[in-house]
Order: structure tokens, then sequence, then C-alpha cells
């Protein structure tokens, strides 16, 4: 269609009354495939709910997880839980992305239960994504429910949207970290948190 041209509003009535799994069906013929074939009669009702499932994190409060489980604890040394299996949607092609979350932080009278850590992850993972982004959410959501001295939030990840597609590079990765508090203010907590993470890796 030519830039400019407004879609027939049949065309637009018939997409914005579909729902879900309509939408993919729509897609699957799209592309040039059978719908109705033995194969992909159940596809768009299977892809449906796996989009749904992969965007629940709209429906979630990262404040509600964490307040769940704040315990007040005379604790004020470093708590760290690495390692968090991670999946996300990139916003810009839908294909995943997929790796490990590092988090840290100090207490200052409260702390959170380690179970919900890696689901505070999902909650903002469960979403369309960019890694940065993802990598910020946790680190303030932390910052802001608990209110601890510091936050450090480390993100590693492998991009399918690199891998599959324009420059396919299947061996790259991308890091990102947010810190707050005394992880970005003091060099030395800073790098306690990094060699941590780097001694886990060299140790795997």
């Amino acid at each position: 269609m030519p830039i400019g041209m407004k879609k027939p509003v049949e065309e637009v009535a018939r997409f914005s009354g579909a729902s879900l799994a309509e939408l993919y069906r729509q897609i699957i013929e799209r592309v040039g495939e059978d719908v109705s074939r033995e194969g992909l009669q159940r596809t768009p009702e299977r892809a449906a709910k796996a989009l749904e499932d992969l965007t629940r994190g709209y429906s979630q409060s990262a404040e509600e997880i964490l307040r769940k489980a704040l315990f007040t604890v005379n604790y004020d040394e470093m708590v760290i839980v690495k390692d968090i299996e991670t999946f996300s949607l990139c916003e810009h092609h839908m294909l995943p992305f997929f790796g490990k979350v590092h988090i840290a932080y100090i207490p200052k009278g409260k702390v959170i239960g380690l179970s919900k850590l890696p689901r505070l992850v999902d909650a903002f993972a469960r979403r369309l994504q960019v890694q940065e982004r993802l990598t910020t959410q946790i680190a303030e959501a932390i910052q802001n429910v608990i209110e601890p001295q510091g936050v450090g939030v480390v993100m590693e990840a492998r991009h399918l949207c690199m891998m599959m597609r324009g420059v396919e590079k299947q061996h790259s990765s991308a890091v990102t970290s947010s810190m707050l508090g005394i992880f970005r203010d003091c060099a030395q907590t800073r790098e306690e948190f990094l060699s941590l993470i780097r001694a886990k890796q060299n140790g795997a």
C-alpha cells in the first residue's frame, strides 16, 4: 500500500475487533501458509496463549511483589542473588532475548525474601522490553520499596534479533548495569559486587 494511503475501512474493522488468536491466524495466512493444514490448525490459539504468558508482567505490580516479603533485620552487609535466569521479548522485533540477572543490595533495616527477587525480575521481563530499561527498572523498584543503602543490578543477555537476523552474530552478548546509592558512590562496594560475579563466572 502506498505511503500515506489509509487502510480500507473494512480492513481496519477486521483487525480492531479480532481476538489475538484470529490475528495470529491472519498473520500465518499472510506469510503464505495454509492455516487449515494439520500442523497449523491450533497454532493461532497456542501462539495467543504463549504471547499472553510472555507479557503477563503488565498485570503484575513490582511493589506488591516486594512488600509481600519484607522483614525487619539488623543486617547491613551485602545481599547478593546471582544467576537469575530471565527471558524477555525485544520491543523492536518481538524476538526473545535471554540471559542472567545478578542483584545485590545493602539493607538499611529491611530485607527482601530471597524468592521475591526472581519474581521481581519476571514482572519486568515479561513485557516488551529493551535490556537497558529492564536492568534499570529492577534496580529502581528495589531502591524505591525498601530504601536500602544501595542497589546494584547487572544483566548479561543474548538477543535473537541480533543472532537470527540483521548482523547474525551468534556468539555476541550484551551486558548492562544499574548502580544506585552506595553502589554508585563507592567504588570499593561496586568492585566487591562485580568481583563476586566474576569469581562465579570464572569458576564455572
